[in-house]
């Protein structure tokens, strides 16, 4: 059938008129269904986090209540480690409350709490799918939600979960949102702390919390705290483009934030609670080693083989169990730690349809934000470097998953099990999970697509962070280069941020991602793929660069060192992600363009080109490159020549390009230069010629070589050397020639002989000769002929085909024979003057030997100017470097200088050839050290010294001398008092600061000290010389004090507050106290540190402390070392715990109360100081005031009176804290005055003696009170009753609500008012044997903190009125609240509005109040209608009419006072007696047939005609009449006796006063807030009847757990299996808690004064513990739970606990069972029967 006929079929039945049904949910079902979903171990506190979180709250508050073990006792230490311990091991958790400071629900956020899978149509919250917080249920039944001023309560009925909300009163109300969830299990054990810190470290991370705090029960186990520093917005890199692939999103911004997590924790948090204990490895061992067998070899073989990793494993275990033990020691110790993050965040704008919000629920944000957490190599470093405390090696544990060392997480708000793939973790608040949260859905169509878009942006956002970590390591480069003054990249700097760069490649590498593979595959696509080049930042020799200018080195390419190429290093410790960068074509290897395009780009050092020939010659040689390539590389590459080199080398610089030839050192040896175009052999030594010949190279021949060595004119042998110059250079190459002549070509030999006669190569012993003109050195007929010398190794043969002469020439001879026959005629005439022999020198300078310029440096050759009549040294001649330069400054120094004609010029040929050998510019430092040290002081030839240096100090380079060095005298100095002028001082032993001479140190000449510098003087002493010597000699007197200070505090920035010095010189005795006798005749002097005195006048403690005060400047040198303006609280309190008398006996008891003020100011901080505080406590150290009589002579027989004031005197003593009162009563105060010590009257003074334990007045008091009988007009109570609550609205209005205990309102519902006959009152004090008796006219007494009654007498005082009843309306009350309440209780409305009191709001009040009554009285009278009309109809129905009592009770009042008694039923067993009764009394026979009373209630409840459960009724009665049969003796009878009854005797109880007392009994309720009940039997004698005992059972509970409206559960402590009991009995047990609830609210009775038992035997039904009632289970599930199925059971059970609860209520009233006791019972019962009919008639639908 086609789908058209299924859609009519589909209208059809949309048509028909049959009944419509709704779609039914199964919510428990649905909820487990949810649960089964989240499979996470932290679940709920996630999602509660999470609801803080969308709450914009702070901090969340964390709490695990517990319940103590029923069978492990609590330890008796007093360690507290060990309760914690035993909390850890024998508590199980009962309640977790999980609190947040965020927005309270409003009603938007209430509703939608109550509705499953609604989620949050907030785009920027964490919630999505709204069933995150039914997770509570995994744990918990009945959540309860706590927001503000209003609640909610989660509760099960059957399958179905209702809500119930409420409104809180003001003071109820809190400010942020609490949850709170009972643990369904009582056994759920304490979980795993280690692994729950773990969790709410990690959950801290990118949510907008500040702190967690986690408790376990009151023990802080964990607090932690984030701070945020502000966000640094960033541009987007332009590489990187912030589209997404399939753009739909784009990041519009970046910003970069440092976070930090500080933790503190306990350290039970790191205990594991399972360690068993450690084996004995020693035995086993021993045994291991005693075997033999062959199992015992192979075991050993083993051990050898994974030794090391047993030893790491056994190191590692042996430190987990060290620090278990020592954690063990110190459990409820602290420790701490710190880490830091970095958050990059970046905001994306989305582009999407809306199919997604249709998907979602709700509209997906147009703005979102994606965060990526890493944390840097310096972070990392940073972070739990700061630990301290025992358990700190947890700190690594705790914070496992925030820092992303091992894997990286998506965050949704909190972690998800998904990772990233990368060691970052990803904040994607707006990705969109799976309903557990737990994943990423990638299976949704539009989800998928929107999840993948963020997925992608978050590898963009990767990317961005990665590009800013990179440029940060750049930034960190530079810096590290700039400190090191390099300008170029080391290895050193890259060492320096190598573990950064590798920390952050790994930090990026992606790996597989789990579960999802997908998710880490779509951010490594998008890290990889969002590029605007196809480049990206990396570390290289060079610095950080793109990675398109960086190269991947496959070999060592050491000579080209320029390009940028990724370090080894890295390549070894990061491979992964290079790997990816080169995969991805980022990154490529080293091509030949990038070799040449270096060597082009820088010259080689010597080595590099060694190692360049040497690769050549490798790939030539392996047949990778020809020698084409090869020249192409030369081409343009240069290498420069080593210095050492540089003299003998024929070109400064090396260019390969123009190389041709090689060097075979078997013809030319190494050492010999080479042509340019020739490569020196050093750079060619060990390679073979063959390789070399292969690139392209020859072997360089004898004859070019000797061509270049002559044209070249011997360049490469040194300065001035050639081989026609120089012998040495002949001697040199001449050899080798002559080695090679034989082997070489006629042609060859003809160009040799060509290139070497024309020049002077011949070395002879009148030097170089050219070969004709030389001769052999056999020629000897003159002696300085040019004969051959140095010539070894020379073939003659060679030089006779030079020409050298083995015959002299005639005419030579001739010339020397002419020149020796002339006479020297006129010799002195024709002498040459040094200035001419210097001429001469310098223009034949090229051609002068080294030897003889060595020569004439060491020869006298040179005059000296001489002064004026000095004919001593006139034509003396001196070595050039002993003279000066010509200069008018140097000759004022005394000093030689060069005698030149005319003006001599240092930059002339002249000036310069004397300078080579050795003329001197100008003086050195030693020179005018030398002249200072022996001029005369104050002479021209010092001054003139002192003026050279200082003006020629840096043309001249003094200021690079270690002039400090120098250790001789030559500086003037200043003299001390009584010196001479004369002295001189070494620069390290003189300052110029004149200040320093209060210290006794050398200054220097006043003239001299603005250029200390120079002289290298420092300005001032070093400052711990100065300390030194302060100590040692200290000032003696005020004035020699200020100027010592002075000059120290002007150096304060040498003395660190904190550091050694500053500790040293506040501990040396170096301040002057002058202590001076009474007559002020003589004086002493003290010598204190100056931490032991303080600065000022000392007006307040300068009796007891050293006060000193020199002037400003030098008290701040004493405050910088330790001196402070005032002594401490601390430092007084101490004062005061020590010597409290001497101070008193000082000071005076005015200022001694001054010091205890100041104490006081600061108690808060004296605190701290256990202690210090404790000994404040216990000594006698405070000041107490006492009245005493003063004694007046001749009058000692007039008695005292407590109002004489004039004949008392106020005496101060000083006492221990408990020793005396504190001053609030001061009526009692009058009364023992003369015997108490008070605290002095100030706030301050008496909030200090109250915290040290001093006792207020008024609670030492104790007042037993009797009273009269009650009068029988109360009008005037009743009078009184509404004047005080009408006045203490004005009394009450200018007082603020700190001070106000309870307000009018208060007391208009709890107060009453009663007249009595009289009043007597005995006062006494607790502690002291006193007591004082009086009578009152107005009295206060309380049974309970809900409750207060005020007994007046018929002519009351109101300022009495005023007293007692204060202590209700104010916490601390003043006499002058007395005073002001009684004049307000005393006028009129008009006068007090005359006197500016607002009486008109009193007198609408009144208008009000009236108002209300009216109203009131309107309801009582329908009331008493409707009541009247009742009790006709059961006068209708009961067979006998009640006859009116005598004192005209109303049938309704006579049926609750009169006891009616009915035989018990005959049941198999025996009936219990009331409650608190033994059941062995035995039964009595019944004497006659009298009305059961729990016949009318049942009549009245229709349940007389089907009487299902008569032992439930019969146990009714027992409970209205104290049983059926009176124990014996006892008999109903007369309480007189069988006395007749006077008339007039009759005391008939108003039933307003029976009213009274039934509320108060019920107020008198209270809630038990013990854990445990234990109460022994008891058994009282009753005096009313003779023989009657009452009889209590004894009772042994634990308390198991709290039911729900506050119901307690407890057990009895011999319980077999508790767990098991509540298993079973759950139905029963919310049954009960359900009619307990229901008879509670008739007696408007708090159900946290109900508690439910069970125990296995007793006689007790229920029982009374001091206003807390217990109620038995075991009755109600014997006598109840059978027959609640229909509505007549559940009525039986209401009436019967109805009952039961009046019985117990009355012993409130009356402890004991007695007629007294069954009365109010039965008053119970009659007053609240109407509510009982009402809820009867609720339960059964009439």
């Amino acid at each position: 059938m086609a789908s058209s006929n299924y859609a009519r079929l589909r209208e059809q039945t949309m048509g028909s008129h049959e009944e419509e049904e709704a779609v039914t949910v199964n919510t428990r079902a649905l909820i487990d269904k949810v649960l089964a979903r989240y499979s996470g171990e932290w679940t709920t506190l996630r999602e509660l986090i999470q609801n803080a979180a969308d709450a914009q709250a702070s901090k969340v508050t964390i709490r695990f209540e517990t319940s103590p073990s029923s069978s492990v006792p609590l330890p008796q230490s007093q360690n507290p480690g060990e309760h914690l311990k035993h909390v850890l091991l024998h508590h199980t958790i009962k309640t977790l409350l999980v609190t947040n400071d965020g927005d309270t629900f409003n009603e938007n956020d209430w509703q939608r709490l109550k509705r499953i899978a609604e989620g949050n149509p907030d785009e920027t919250k964490i919630g999505a799918f709204g069933v995150g917080f039914y997770s509570v249920f995994a744990d918990c039944e009945s959540p309860f939600v706590s927001s503000g001023k209003e609640t909610m309560a989660f509760y099960w009925k059957k399958d179905s979960l209702f809500t119930r909300r409420a409104k809180l009163a003001d003071d109820q109300a809190s400010r942020g949102t609490t949850f709170m969830l009972d643990y369904r299990s009582q056994n759920t054990p304490i979980p795993q702390l280690l692994s729950l810190c773990q969790f709410l470290a990690t959950s801290l991370t990118f949510v907008g919390l500040e702190g967690i705090d986690l408790y376990l029960d009151d023990w802080n186990l964990l607090k932690l705290t984030k701070k945020m520093a502000p966000a640094a917005k960033v541009g987007i890199p332009k590489e990187v483009n912030p589209k997404t692939r399939d753009g739909l999103m784009m990041i519009t911004d970046v910003e970069y934030q440092n976070a930090q997590i500080d933790a503190q924790w306990m350290n039970v948090v790191g205990w594991n609670r399972t360690t068993s204990q450690p084996v004995n490895t020693t035995a086993q061992t021993q045994t291991d080693q005693s075997s033999g067998s062959l199992r015992g070899w192979f075991a050993k073989l083993a051990t050898g083989v994974s030794s090391s990793t047993n030893l790491a494993s056994q190191k590692a275990r042996r430190e987990e169990e060290a620090l278990q033990r020592a954690l063990v020691e110190d459990l409820a110790g602290h420790s701490t730690a710190t880490v830091f993050l970095r958050i990059s965040t970046v905001n994306v704008k989305t582009f999407l349809s809306q199919e997604l919000e249709r998907a979602t629920k709700k509209p997906p944000p147009k703005q979102t934000r994606i965060a990526i957490l890493t944390s840097s190599y310096d972070e990392s470093s940073a972070s739990l470097s700061t630990v301290s405390g025992t358990g700190s090696k947890k700190a690594s544990d705790i914070f496992s998953s925030v820092l992303p060392t091992r894997n990286g997480k998506i965050f949704i708000g909190f972690p998800t099990a998904q990772t990233t793939g990368l060691l970052a973790h990803i904040s994607a608040p707006s990705v969109i999970p799976t309903v557990e949260r737990e994943s990423i859905d990638l299976n949704a169509r539009y989800v998928r697509d929107w999840n993948i878009e963020m997925l992608r942006v978050a590898g963009i956002a990767c990317r961005i962070a990665y590009t800013g970590e990179m440029a940060e390591l750049k930034a960190k480069l530079e810096r590290t280069m700039s400190i090191h003054g390099n300008k170029k990249v080391t290895k050193d700097d890259l060492a320096a941020v190598m573990s950064s760069a590798i920390h952050t490649y790994k930090q990026y590498n992606y790996e597989e991602s789990t579960p999802s593979m997908k998710v880490g595959e779509y951010i490594e696509e998008a890290f990889w793929m969002c590029n605007q080049k196809a480049s990206i930042d990396v570390l290289s020799t060079r610095g950080v660069l793109p990675s398109q200018q960086v190269r991947v080195a496959t070999e060592d390419l050491s000579f080209v060192e320029g390009i940028p190429v990724v370090p080894d290093e890295l390549m070894d410790q990061a491979n992964e992600f290079l790997t990816k960068i080169r995969d991805y074509g980022l990154l490529s290897d080293i091509t030949t363009g990038d070799i040449k395009k270096e060597l082009e780009a820088q010259a080689l050092t010597e080595k590099q080109v060694t190692e360049l020939v040497k690769w050549a010659c490798m790939k030539v040689s392996r047949q990778d490159f020809d020698a084409s390539v090869v020249q192409s590389l030369f081409d343009g590459t240069v290498g420069s020549v080593s210095e050492e080199f540089a003299n003998v080398s024929s070109n400064p610089v090396l260019q390969l390009g123009q190389i041709t030839t090689f060097v075979n050192v078997s013809k030319i040896p190494a050492e010999m230069p080479t042509p340019p175009q020739t490569i020196p052999f050093r750079l060619t030594k060990g390679l073979p010629y063959s390789q070399l010949q292969a690139i392209g190279w020859e072997e360089l021949q004898i004859v070019p070589w000797l061509r270049w060595i002559i044209e070249s004119d011997g360049h490469g042998f040194g300065a001035s050397q050639s081989l026609t110059a120089t012998p040495a250079v002949a001697a040199q190459v001449l050899p080798i020639i002559s080695k090679a002549w034989d082997g070489l070509s006629q042609s060859s030999k003809q160009t040799v002989v060509e290139l070497l006669v024309p020049r002077t190569v011949i070395p002879t012993k009148l030097g170089m000769r050219k070969p004709p003109q030389a001769y052999f050195a056999s020629v000897k007929l003159f002696d300085d002929l040019p004969t051959i010398t140095g010539l070894q190794g020379v073939k003659e043969k060679f030089l006779g085909a030079l020409g050298v002469r083995k015959t002299i020439e005639l005419n030579v001879v001739f010339d020397r024979l002419m020149a020796k026959s002339a006479t020297p005629v006129a010799a002195e005439e024709g002498k040459w003057s040094h200035v001419d022999l210097i001429k001469y020198l310098v223009s034949v300078k090229d051609d002068i030997p080294a030897e003889d310029v060595k020569r004439l440096r060491n020869t006298p050759i040179c005059t000296a100017e001489t002064q004026s009549g000095d004919q001593t040294n006139k034509g003396k001649l001196y070595r050039a470097s002993e003279l000066y330069e010509a200069n008018d400054a140097i000759k004022r120094l005394g000093l030689p200088v060069l005698q030149w004609p005319g003006q001599f010029r240092a930059a002339s040929p002249e000036g310069r050839f004397l300078k080579v050998l050795g003329l001197q510019p100008f003086p050195s430092v030693p020179d005018l050290v030398n002249i200072l040290s022996k001029a005369p002081t104050n002479s021209e030839l010092q001054q003139s010294a002192i003026n050279y240096w200082v003006i020629n100090n840096y043309q001249n380079g003094y200021n690079k001398f270690p002039i400090g060095n120098i250790d001789k005298a030559f500086l003037p100095v200043q003299p001390f008092s009584g010196e001479g002028n004369n002295r001189v001082a070494k620069p390290s032993q003189c300052y110029a600061n004149p200040k320093a001479t209060v210290l006794k140190f050398r200054i220097l000449r006043e003239d001299l000290q603005p250029h200390h510098a120079i002289f290298g003087v420092a300005f001032d002493p070093p400052i711990e010389s100065c300390a030194e010597k302060l100590i040692k000699a200290p000032p003696t007197d005020v004035t020699s004090a200020r100027v010592l200070y002075g000059y120290f505090a002007g150096r304060l920035n040498e003395i660190g507050p904190n550091g050694l010095l500053a500790e040293k010189l506040g501990e040396a005795p170096i301040v002057p106290i002058v202590d001076r006798s009474p007559s002020e005749k003589r004086s002493n002097t003290r010598f204190i540190a100056p931490r032991a005195c303080f600065i000022g006048d000392g007006q307040t403690y300068g009796d007891i402390f050293d006060f000193v005060d020199f002037d400003a400047e030098a008290n701040t040198f004493l405050l910088r070392i330790g001196s402070k303006h005032e002594p401490s609280a601390s430092e007084i309190a101490n004062m005061l715990v020590r010597q409290p008398a001497r101070l008193l006996q000082t000071l005076g008891h005015e200022k001694y109360l001054q010091i205890l003020r100041k104490i006081a100011e600061h108690a808060t901080a004296l605190k701290k100081d256990k202690g210090l505080w404790q000994q404040l406590k216990s000594s006698p150290c405070l000041l107490a005031e006492r009245q005493v009589p003063k004694i007046v002579p001749g009058d000692n027989e007039k008695i005292w009176e407590p109002d004489d004031e004039e004949l008392t005197v106020k005496e101060y003593s000083l006492a221990a804290a408990n020793a005396m009162v504190l001053l609030d009563d001061f009526a009692t105060y009058r009364l023992f005055q003369s015997s108490l010590l008070v605290a002095p009257q100030e706030e301050a003074l008496e909030n200090l003696y109250s915290s040290l334990d001093t006792p207020w007045l008024s609670r030492l008091v104790e007042d037993d009170q009797r009273m009269g009988n009650l009068l029988r007009d109360q009008s005037p109570a009743d009078k009184l009753q509404k004047l005080i609550i009408e006045r203490c609205r004005l009394f009450l209005y200018d007082h603020t609500a700190d001070v106000i205990r309870h307000d009018a309102k208060w007391l208009e519902q709890n107060m009453v008012v009663r007249a009595t006959e009289f009043l007597q009152v005995t006062r006494r004090l607790k502690g002291y044997r006193m007591q004082f008796i009086e009578k009152r006219t107005a009295a206060l007494h309380r049974e309970s903190k809900r409750d207060a009654t005020l007994f007046i007498t018929a002519r009351f005082d109101l300022y009495e009125v005023s007293r007692a009843i204060m202590g209700l309306l104010l916490k601390r009350p003043r006499q002058q609240d007395y005073l002001a309440l009684e004049i307000l209780m005393e006028s009129d409305l008009r006068r007090l509005k005359t006197k500016g009191y607002n009486v008109d709001r009193i007198l609408r009040q009144k208008a009000a109040e009236s108002r209300v009554a009216e109203s009131e009285r309107q309801k009582r009278e329908e009331e008493q209608k409707k009541l009247a009309e009742e009790e006709a109809k059961l006068k209708a129905q009961t067979p006998e009419a009640q006859p009116t009592l005598a004192n005209g009770a109303s049938t309704q009042q006579q049926l609750a006072s009169t006891q009616l008694q009915s035989p018990a039923p005959e049941t198999p067993e025996r009936q219990l007696p009331m409650p608190g009764t033994f059941n062995e009394s035995p039964p009595t026979t019944s004497r006659g047939k009298k009305t059961n009373i729990f016949d009318s209630i049942s009549k009245q409840l229709g349940m007389n005609q089907n009487k299902k459960n008569p032992a439930a009724q019969q146990q009714m009665q027992n409970l209205l009449t104290n049983g059926d049969d009176a124990p014996p003796p006892y008999e109903p009878r007369d309480p007189n006796g069988g006395k007749a009854t006077g008339a007039g005797t009759e005391q008939v109880s108003s039933p307003r006063d029976l009213h009274h007392n039934l509320e108060s009994a019920v107020k008198a309720s209270r809630a038990y807030d013990s854990s445990s009940l234990f109460s022994p039997p008891q058994t009282k004698d009753i005096k009313e009847t003779p023989s009657y005992c009452d009889s209590k059972p004894g009772h042994d509970l634990a308390f198991v757990a709290e039911l729900s409206n506050g119901i307690k559960l407890f057990l009895s402590r011999n319980h077999p299996n508790p767990n098991l009991f509540l298993q079973n009995t759950k139905d029963a047990i919310a049954t009960f808690v359900w009619v307990l609830n229901e008879v509670a609210k008739i007696f408007e009775l708090s159900t946290s004064t109900v508690n439910i038992y069970h125990d296995e035997s007793g006689a007790a039904i229920a029982f009374n513990s001091n206003g807390s009632l217990f109620c038995n289970l075991r009755y109600f599930m014997q006598l109840h739970v059978a027959n609640l199925n229909s509505p007549e059971g559940k009525v039986e059970a209401l009436a019967y606990w109805f009952v039961t609860l009046a019985h117990e209520l009355a012993h409130n009233i009356i402890q004991h069972h007695s007629a007294q006791h069954s009365y109010y019972t039965e008053s119970f019962v009659a007053q609240y029967f109407r509510r009982m009919i009402w809820l009867a008639s609720r339960v059964t639908g009439s």
